[in-house]
């Protein structure tokens, strides 16, 4: 079961990457997937969210996307609910306005450091004093975060209604009624209004204020039955016994201060705060805060791209399938025009290579495919200007390894191990993307373990994107009409990063020594230079 926001912060203060990718094979992504595909530059790209709990909500949409097709068509729809009715979009933009001017607040009575009476805050997580102001603010963004989903039309789309329950059911809960008051404090502990009916045992109320009128007339009411019903000369208000007595009351006066300070912060507002973050209640409104953040976070992602995006059509069916026209990176092609879109499609080939010399822009258009599924699958716009996309179940992205000292495998088994890892949690639902296979042998058994580990994802039937520069291993396959190859474009020595049929059988490796000045001539030269 996944934590809320607030679960996921675990007492501390909240930190917007709080959540991790689930182990291989458990979910969507796994963490060597997450990092190759570079999903926290994607999110940082995505990243329209103007609170922290938006920003926590996307950032756990991307670390573990939807596998449901359903769920990802109800996003889908909230999401078109907002941008097609004005009204809703304007009435969600002012909510989240207002909440991200006062969001801090909550996590300062949750989670801010108390310094003590006479402490300095100079950190915005720190509380000097008793607390009283932390608390009355800290209560007062979450009142006024029920109060503006109650003055709300009700959604259509059912996701944005489970998102407007979520709220409503946090206002019907003991911590709302704590947060509103009053508080009962009680030898049972702390008591809502509504507990208190029919209970009589005594109980004080707590005040988040340090001026209590009721605790004051009644320290100058005891007062006075002592001064009417015991007088002497002590008490008596007459000139000569004024400084007399001011040696009494200067001293309860200054007393009054620290000691109801000291117990409300110690017996009433920790407690409560304590209680408050433990709230599933309050985690799951913090929740349905963030989820309608994220959704305008889509939105303004999709109108600040700066080329072509649209919802996907998602697709509920055995296989993975992928087609998409005139598709960018989504974090390259943000604000960036002239970068070069690429149509793509698989569906029945199951087995896609992709050739090409280096710098041709092959890594970049895997990365392509692999976030806009990403994307999509968390009910995110993506770019392109038409996509249909089957749901995965896995996303995985295999890259090469540097081997570690002490795995006894060395580079071939490192990486051999990782392709078996993704072989076994794979199914026909799944998007595979290999950069190269079987580096760290010889050709001949690169050749054999490469057609071997090919032949078992085809079989199995998810879809299978290979980066390789060897060209026998894909004329291999394509004699046997399996799969489909694409190589990166060149023209002369220059990439035009489109897409097309074919097989590339040259590397340009001598053009990339060259632009980085380490080709045999710039070897020669220095050589002859240390003559």
């Amino acid at each position: 079961m996944i934590k809320n926001i607030l679960q996921s912060w675990d007492g501390k203060w909240p930190q917007i990457k709080s959540y991790k990718p689930a182990p291989t094979g458990e979910a969507v992504l796994d963490q060597p997937s997450f990092d190759t595909i570079e999903v926290d530059n994607l999110f940082e790209t995505v990243n329209y969210a103007r609170t922290i709990a938006g920003q926590t909500v996307l950032y756990r949409s991307l670390t573990q996307p939807l596998d449901t097709h359903a769920d990802i068509v109800a996003k889908q729809e909230a999401l078109r609910e907002i941008k097609d009715n004005p009204a809703v979009k304007e009435n969600l933009e002012r909510i989240i306005g207002h909440c991200a001017e006062t969001e801090k607040n909550l996590y300062v009575l949750l989670f801010g450091e108390f310094l003590g009476s006479f402490g300095t805050a100079r950190q915005e997580n720190q509380i000097e004093g008793y607390g009283y102001k932390q608390y009355r603010r800290g209560v007062r963004f979450v009142l006024n975060l029920v109060d503006f989903i109650h003055g709300s039309n009700s959604p259509q789309s059912p996701y944005l209604k489970s998102i407007f329950d979520k709220i409503n059911k946090f206002s019907q809960s003991r911590t709302y009624s704590l947060m509103a008051g009053p508080v009962y404090n009680s030898e049972k502990g702390f008591q809502t209004k509504e507990e208190r009916k029919g209970c009589w045992t005594p109980a004080t109320i707590f005040k988040p204020s340090i001026f209590k009128p009721m605790l004051i007339a009644s320290i100058f009411a005891a007062i006075w039955s002592v001064t009417h019903f015991f007088p002497t000369d002590l008490f008596s208000f007459s000139k000569e016994a004024i400084p007399v007595a001011s040696i009494f009351f200067i001293p309860l006066l200054l007393a009054y201060f620290p000691v109801i300070g000291s117990y409300d912060r110690d017996s009433c507002i920790m407690p409560l705060r304590d209680e408050f973050k433990q709230s599933e209640e309050l985690g799951e409104a913090l929740d349905a805060l963030g989820q309608l953040d994220e959704l305008l976070a889509f939105i303004a992602f999709s109108e600040n791209h700066g080329s072509d995006t649209t919802l996907p059509k998602m697709l509920d069916k055995p296989k993975h399938s992928i087609k998409l026209a005139e598709a960018t990176n989504p974090v390259l092609a943000h604000k960036n025009p002239a970068y070069v879109a690429n149509d793509f499609s698989v569906d029945e080939e199951r087995l896609v290579f992709i050739t090409g010399p280096n710098s041709g822009g092959k890594t970049a258009f895997c990365k392509t495919i692999t976030q806009i599924q990403v994307l999509a699958q968390i009910g995110c716009f993506v770019s392109a200007r038409q996509a249909e996309i089957a749901v995965a179940d896995r996303i995985f992205y295999q890259a090469p390894e540097i081997s570690h000292l002490d795995d006894g495998e060395g580079r071939f088994g490192t990486e051999l191990k990782r392709t078996r890892d993704i072989f076994l949690a794979t199914t026909a639902k799944s998007l595979v993307v290999l950069d190269e296979l079987s580096e760290g042998t010889t050709f001949e058994e690169k050749m054999e373990a490469s057609a071997n580990v090919l032949d078992g994802f085809y079989r199995k039937g998810n879809t299978t994107i290979l980066i390789t520069h060897n060209h026998q291993l894909v004329d291999l396959f394509i004699k046997k009409r399996i799969g489909i190859a694409r190589q990166v474009e060149f023209a002369g020595d220059h990439p035009t990063y489109k897409l097309i049929e074919g097989i590339s059988r040259v590397s340009h490796a001598d053009r990339v020594a060259e632009k980085i000045g380490f080709s045999k001539k710039d070897i020669d030269n220095y050589l002859s230079g240390q003559q």
